[in-house]
């Protein structure tokens, strides 16, 4: 036992003498007396000039600065003044560097001219929408007037852009010959005299952003959701007003129900039947 001991710490002692004889010869040759001794062909690297150990690692060069320590005597360099110089706005604590609309301590712009009045948030931006160019879509076969013309339908077929809504305005109402079924955000009163002399019918429906989304763009949406009445007093009176031809008025609910308005959540049958396909 106590001579296979032995054998080991030999062993050991010659494999660091042969560690430490090849780093001697490492440091002593260079890189290409290295190459020239190498086979062509083969890839040689070369020995480590140190160990590597923990008593060795440090951070590379640069990755740690020295702090700068200012007010410690006029012999560091930076005592006194600090390195600021003297006097100025420069040289002021805590404000080197102003704000943005800071002009030197004379009134701001933002102070001479006072805001007036505020921005509505509720305040939604409705297309125009006239009768003529409801005529000329119907004329060129754009437009069906036999079925209901909602949002969707003036949305696909082009007629105008939008994105919170139409509003029906009465220019060109001589034009208009084709009664008609239409579904919009608001309507002027001339435009609902001219639709209901021909015997049409206007109906002003609500809807908000998610609504309408759902709306003009069904193929987005597995479950239609529910259109959400109006939120606000104002529209509530709006929508609710039988002169404005509103969907929540009592005369408009008894003898007509939107198209456009989902009173509940309903399973959309087109991305269903897909997915069976």
């Amino acid at each position: 036992m106590f001579r296979v001991g032995l054998q080991r710490v030999a062993q050991v002692a010659r494999l660091q003498h042969q560690f430490a004889k090849g780093l001697t010869i490492s440091r002593l040759h260079t890189n290409s007396v290295l190459a020239n001794q190498t086979p062509l062909g083969s890839f040689h690297i070369p020995r480590p000039t140190r160990i590597v150990g923990l008593n060795s690692l440090s951070d590379n060069k640069g990755a740690r600065k020295v702090r700068k320590r200012v007010g410690r005597g006029h012999g560091s360099g930076h005592g006194k003044t600090c390195g600021r110089g003297q006097k100025g706005q420069k040289s002021r604590s805590g404000n080197s560097k102003p704000g943005p609309g800071f002009e030197g301590g004379q009134t701001p712009l933002s102070q001479v001219f006072p805001r007036r009045g505020f921005k509505n948030p509720f305040k939604r931006s409705l297309q125009p929408l006239n009768l003529d160019r409801i005529q000329h879509w119907i004329n060129t076969g754009r437009l069906d007037a036999s079925k209901p013309i909602t949002l969707r339908e003036i949305y696909n077929a082009n007629v105008v852009r939008f994105k919170e809504g139409v509003i029906l305005l009465g220019r060109g109402a001589h034009a208009l010959t084709t009664p008609i079924t239409i579904e919009v955000t608001k309507a002027s009163t001339q435009a609902i005299q001219r639709i209901e002399e021909l015997g049409g019918k206007v109906v002003c429906v609500y809807h908000n952003k998610l609504a309408l989304r759902a709306l003009l763009h069904p193929e987005k949406f597995a479950v239609l959701p529910k259109s959400a009445q109006p939120t606000n007093t104002k529209l509530r009176r709006f929508y609710a007003n039988p002169e404005k031809r509103g969907f929540l008025a009592s005369e408009i609910k008894e003898s007509y129900t939107p198209v456009s308005f989902n009173f509940e959540r309903v399973p959309n049958h087109q991305i269903s039947s897909e997915a069976k396909h």
